[in-house]
């Protein structure tokens, strides 16, 4: 005959002991506050592309990737597509190419016309903007004879850039710009039979041929390929 002690072994599901009201009522209330405490705190550290995508309705979360995309875009400015890296700036030795769109390579460093051509011409249309290659230092920034509308930009040690045949000249004088800077707009001021930039670099006043000068620091003129900015430049 079975022992009295059956009672003692698991039969189904047990039942929790009931909490008073009172008591349960207090714990529901407890669990509320503290999560709320949560939430508030959360909300404190979304960041604010986040808050306004809620605001908007879109409660979809927000990648990693994503974020850090928004806050790159919003470290750049509308007019930089390249590092926009400042003079004073303790950086590397970043070159860029002074025409961001698609352009075409119409004079090369040569000999034209009887005389030598102590730059590298690009076409591009009206207005086009015209980017510092490097950071530096406005040293002219006006009408200079066949150059037209001109930049000159003091790099250092010597170094120099000259764009010209400028529509429209967008620094002044003495003013520090950063590689990548909006420095004037494309035109065909000066002895020009187009719209294009006039691009030279001088090194201790003696003209370089510029797509060699560049190539050696990771810019392609010919490809339009910048080492900087992702590209492949093989010197």
């Amino acid at each position: 005959m079975p022992g009295r002690d059956q009672g003692n072994h698991y039969r189904g599901r047990r039942r929790l002991p009931k909490l008073p009201s009172r008591r349960y009522a207090g714990v529901v209330a407890t669990a509320f506050l503290g999560a709320g405490l949560v939430a508030v705190s959360a909300g404190a550290v979304i960041p604010d592309s986040m808050n306004s995508a809620a605001a908007s309705g879109d409660t979809r979360p927000m990648a990693v990737a994503d974020r850090l995309n928004a806050a790159d875009k919003a470290n750049r400015s509308q007019d930089r597509p390249g590092p926009a890296l400042s003079v004073d700036q303790a950086a590397p030795d970043v070159w860029l190419l002074p025409v961001q769109v698609q352009f075409q390579i119409t004079t090369v460093y040569e000999m034209r016309w009887g005389e030598f051509h102590w730059g590298v011409d690009m076409a591009a249309p009206y207005g086009t903007p015209i980017y510092a290659a490097h950071a530096g230092t406005v040293t002219a920034s006006g009408l200079e004879g066949g150059y037209g509308n001109c930049v000159r930009l003091d790099h250092g040690a010597g170094v120099e850039t000259v764009y010209g045949h400028a529509s429209k000249l967008l620094v002044q004088e003495g003013q520090k710009v950063a590689a990548g800077e909006m420095i004037a707009l494309i035109g065909s001021t000066g002895f020009s039979t187009g719209n294009h930039l006039h691009f030279e670099v001088n090194v201790n006043g003696v003209h370089k041929d510029p797509m060699r000068y560049l190539l050696d620091r990771g810019v392609d003129i010919r490809k339009r390929l910048e080492a900087a900015t992702g590209g492949t430049v093989i010197t």
